[in-house]
Parts: C-alpha cells; structure tokens; sequence
C-alpha cells in the first residue's frame, strides 16, 4: 500500500502524491481527513488512473465532490488487473464506501452462464433471473471480469457466443471462425462429440479443476500424435501452453490456506508495515502501518514490537493459521502461543518460505517499499525537515527550494550530471534536469561540474526557472568553491551554498557539511532530520546521475559505427549489413566491394571503409 498523507489545512497534495505512484496494477483506497474510506477503485495501471481524479476539466459533479473530500490515498499493488478486481470487490464489501454505494450499477451480479439443452451449448454473460436451462458460473465482481474470462476462453476453446437467433439462421461461418475464435457449429463444421469435449473442458477451467484439465488435455493430445493427427494435436499443445500461461500469471489464485503476510521496509529512519490477508488462497484486503521511528532499531526489532500490538491488543482481531514474516523475530515461540490460545489451534509462524507463500511476501514488500518512499515525501514530514535545516544552517527564513548536483560517469566514459529539485512538498521530478557533459577531459569531476553549473545557472538567471534557496553539492572543498567560483562569475546571489562531504569513515550519518562560504564545516547528529533530508536529496542525485550516465553509455555502445559516417542513414546501413551479412563482413571489405552495394557511390565508399577501420 502507499499512504500519501494531506497537507495544510486538509488539502490533498495530488502532484507530490502522484510523483511517487508507479505504473503497476493495483487497488486504491480513497480516504478522507477522518481516516474514513470514501471510495475504492482499481487500476491496471495506477498512476493513469489515478491521474485522471485530478485532471482540471471533465469530472462528473460526483468525481468533483469525492476529490474535494480527500485527504489521503492508499494503494495495494497486484501482478495483475484481475487480482485486482478479486481485491476491489472485497474492500467494496468490507468497507462499503459511501461513493461506491452512491456511483455502483445496482444490477445484480453477474454470472458465465452455459447452455444445456443445445446441441452445440452457448457460453455468455448473463445477469438476473436464472430461469435458462443450464450451468451459472459465478458470481463475478464486475462485468469486465466476467467479459475477460469469455475472452479467454473464446480464444483457448473456441465455444459459440453468438445468440441462438444468429446460430440457427447461419449459412456460412461468420466472422469468428475466420479469426480461429470458433469451430463453426453454426453450419456444421465440428462434430457435437468434439465440440461436447471443448464444452467439458470449459467447465473444468470455471470450476477452477486447472490440473485435472491439464491432465486431460495432455492425454488427448498423446492420442492424437499416436493416431497421427498432428493437426489436432497442436491444438491441444497450444491450448496446454495458454493454460500454463494464466497459471504463471495468477500469484493469489490456486493455492488455499489463510495467512496474514508481514513485510517491513526501512528508509531514513522510518518504519512501514504492510500486511496482506489471505483467506482461501485469496488476497481479501491489505493495510500499511506506520511504527513511531525508533532510531537504532533494526527491522526485525520493530517488527517483534509491532506484532504482539497488532494482534493482542485486538481481541477481536481474527487470527489465521499461518502468519508469514520477512524474516525471523524475537519471542517468535511465545507469540506463536498467544496466538494459539486466542485461535484454539496451532498458529504457525513461518519466514522461511517458497513457492506461492514467496510471491506473497514480495507482494507485500514491493507495497511496503512504495509506501515508504512515497511516506517520506509527504508534505508535513518534508516540513520538519526544512525546518530542522533552517536552524542547522542558521538561517533567517526557512528554505522553501533546494536543488543538488552530482557527476557520474565509467573512467570519464560519458559523463552526465545531474540536477534534482527538492521543495516543501518533498522531490519535484518535474523541475529535474540532466547535462551531458562535453569538451572536458575525460574525469575532470571539477570542469564536470564547472560545466554543469555553468549552464544550469545562466538559464536561471534569465528567467527560466526559480531560483533555490539552497544549492547543496555533493563533494568535498574542491567541489564547493568550483560551485562558489560560478555563481560569483555569473552574479548569483541569494543562494545558500552548501557541500556534503563523506566523513572519514565514509559511512551514511558521518557526513561533513561546508557552509559559510566554505569558512566553516559543520557535522550534525547522524539522527538529525536536517541531515536526513540532505542525505536523501544527495542520494537522489546520485541515483539520477547515475541513471542518466548508463542510459547515455548504453546508447553509445549500442550505435552502429556505420551511423557515424556522414551520409550513412538508416536505409544504406541496412542496405551494407544486408549485402556483407553484418558488420564484420563491411570490415572486411575493399572500397571496390562496398561501391557495389546499391545507393553508395565511389566517394562514399572511401568514406564508410576509412570510418569502420578507424572505430
């Protein structure tokens, strides 16, 4: 899950909120200023959706007046989009949140519903009364479930859709057979024995019997390649192998058991907790805690103090049979027994687990990672931090922008730097900025910087972006009067310079800041908030830089060397690697050989057999 708390006065910070939300599957959970649900929904992809709630123009009324209300969001992330309609539809049953209530269709839940008294039985959707002859598979959470396992299964068994009006008046197959989604029962193109088998297979995937349909299958298809008909055998391979394929994807479905799953992630002294609760093999919902921080305490440690809380200060609190940890904690016997006494019967706790119970712990702590991250940026915790570096730094006013710079390159190999923009409501992706760095030499960390500097600058002071209240670079007394040197040269003035120097231990909380113009050094407790804040700008230039330098050399050594000769675009290229079989065989040639490749002329062909011999 990821909890994104509200800023002053109750107002919802959606641009900080929405700059930490990936692009995962997943559900949301709307809340308002009272910790109260107010909505729940689900994603294929989160930050899309999510995006769409704070758009300035097309909402509906009822969209406007939910998104006024809200003060936090929460989101559980889910491999796929079906886990997450499985999930939504549980959260909508156990919360009821009064804008799922107020926007829901009021139909009735919808079912897969076969036929039975036909020669060739129709699979559809169906929603109301169940006066029609046949099977009800269901019910599903929504339409776009149901519709998705009809796709499905169109494509893998290939059973009639079409209404029985269609089906009888058919005198040629229709577009479907065309398509491989049907067999053509409509004009007799399958015989009722085999379509009675693609029928009963059909059934056994609604009734969730996946292996025992795996079974069967492998056995028509050994007795199709033993009869020679190789054709039918495929197909039963390729149904095999789209089977195999929704099982590999399915991370909550088809194993059973109840568990409540812990993980923990740990970033800048802060704890999140996030739980998921598996009931019959089915994620039914998921909560993020967050611990009081507690420097100096390990993760296990505070998970072992947040265990015992959560369940024995809740009598009420249903326990499973099995509780899955990250890892192994203090008093495990002890709490094993409590919960023994509260359940009746044996609750196991496990953190040495594989298979399905694996998937569930990485699920958890993949939520609980993005929980924390996204925690961290939250406006009122940003806050204190400025605030805690307004009086480290002894300054008159509380900084409201800053912005680091860090170099990155492989033995000078494509240098980059790097420009991250932090403000009060935390990092501002949308204000960073990167500089290839160009005409130094190759290293030089300092005309690096110089460089990087120099051009971010100049465009600030003309206007184009604002100016930060705190320039902090990441490096010792070199790095800082590099940076002094060109805000002096360009005639900047108001900005508060600020180096951070690794320590002489080198470790994180033993960092030197040089201030005052570089006339002071200044050392703060490793359990500061001022300097937890600049380790975590520092570390985002870092990651930045760093992002950026691969990114660029990954590109240069992926580049034909043909596309640096001018005159060789995409076309001759292609047409030199067709006619010598790659770019070896272009090596290898004599200018006589390349002038015989079509569109490259005598001079060209100068050109392209020096270049390739010169990279």
């Amino acid at each position: 899950m990821t909890e994104t708390d509200s800023s002053l006065n109750n107002i919802f910070d959606h641009k900080r909120f929405l700059a930490n939300i990936g692009v995962d599957a997943g559900v949301y959970q709307m809340f308002d200023s009272n910790s109260q649900p107010l909505y729940v929904g689900k994603a294929k992809n989160l930050k899309n959706r999510l995006s769409s709630y704070f758009r300035k123009t097309g909402l509906t009324p009822k969209t406007e007046a939910l998104v006024k209300r809200i003060a936090s969001i929460q989101v559980t992330l889910t491999r796929t989009e079906t886990e997450a309609l499985i999930l939504e539809q549980n959260l909508i049953k156990s919360q009821r949140p009064p804008y799922n209530i107020l926007l829901r269709d009021d139909k009735s839940y919808p079912y897969v519903f076969l036929s039975s008294n036909d020669s060739y039985p129709r699979i559809a959707l169906h929603r109301g009364a169940k006066k029609k002859k046949g099977r009800y598979f269901g019910p599903f959470p929504n339409v776009s479930s149901v519709r998705e396992s009809l796709n499905l299964l169109q494509k893998t068994f290939r059973i009639r859709q079409c209404e029985d009006s269609v089906f009888k008046n058919r005198s040629r197959p229709c577009l479907q057979y065309q398509i491989n989604r049907c067999t053509g029962p409509c004009v007799n193109l399958i015989s009722e024995s085999d379509y009675a088998k693609d029928v009963h297979f059909t059934e056994l995937f609604l009734d969730g019997k996946s292996q025992q349909l795996l079974n069967e299958l492998a056995e028509q298809m050994e007795q199709a390649a033993r009869e020679l008909n190789f054709e039918k055998a495929a197909d039963y391979r390729d149904q095999i192998a789209s089977l195999r394929q929704i099982q590999a994807d399915r991370v909550v479905e088809g194993e059973q058991g109840d568990a409540d799953v812990f993980a923990i992630a740990e970033a800048r002294g802060g704890f999140c907790v996030h739980v998921l609760f598996i009931r019959n093999g089915r994620v039914l919902g998921s909560k993020s805690y967050f611990p009081q921080e507690k420097l100096g305490q390990s993760v296990d440690q505070v998970l072992s103090a947040f265990l015992p809380q959560f369940y024995l200060a809740n009598t009420n609190r249903e326990v499973p049979s099995e509780v899955l940890l990250p890892c192994e904690i203090e008093d495990e016997a002890a709490l094993s027994e409590a919960l023994k006494q509260l359940r009746s019967v044996k609750v196991a706790i496990k953190h040495n687990v594989r298979g399905q119970r694996l998937k569930w712990l990485q699920l958890a702590l993949q939520s609980a990672q993005q929980n924390i991250l996204s925690r961290i940026s939250s406006h009122d915790k940003v806050q204190k931090k400025y605030e805690a570096i307004q009086d480290a730094l002894s300054l008159s006013e509380l900084p409201s922008r800053m912005e680091c710079f860090d170099i990155s390159h492989s033995s000078g190999e494509r240098t980059v730097a790097s420009c991250v923009v932090f403000d009060q409501g935390g990092a501002n992706p949308s204000d960073y900025r990167r500089f290839n760095i160009n005409d130094i030499v190759a290293g030089d960390d300092y005309a690096a910087m110089r460089q990087a500097l120099t051009r971010r600058y100049k465009r600030l002071r003309e206007g184009e972006d604002k100016m930060p209240d705190i320039l902090l670079v990441d490096g010792g007394k070199g790095q800082f009067n590099i940076a002094k040197e060109v805000l002096e040269e360009l005639g900047v003035s108001g900005v508060e310079l600020v180096g951070i120097a690794k320590g002489t231990t080198r470790k994180a909380g033993f960092e030197t800041l040089i201030v005052d113009g570089g006339s002071r050094e200044l050392t703060l407790d490793s359990t500061s908030a001022a300097l937890h804040l600049l380790q975590e700008i520092r570390d985002e230039a870092h990651r930045f830089a760093i992002t950026g330098h691969r990114n660029r050399r990954d590109k240069a050594r992926k580049t034909s060397t043909l596309e640096s000769i001018p005159g060789i675009g995409a076309k001759r290229r292609q047409e030199l690697l067709k006619h010598f079989g790659g770019l070896q065989g272009v090596k290898g040639a004599s200018i006589e050989d390349l002038a015989k490749v079509p569109g490259i002329s005598k001079s060209l062909a100068e050109e392209i057999y020096h270049g390739v011999r010169m990279s």
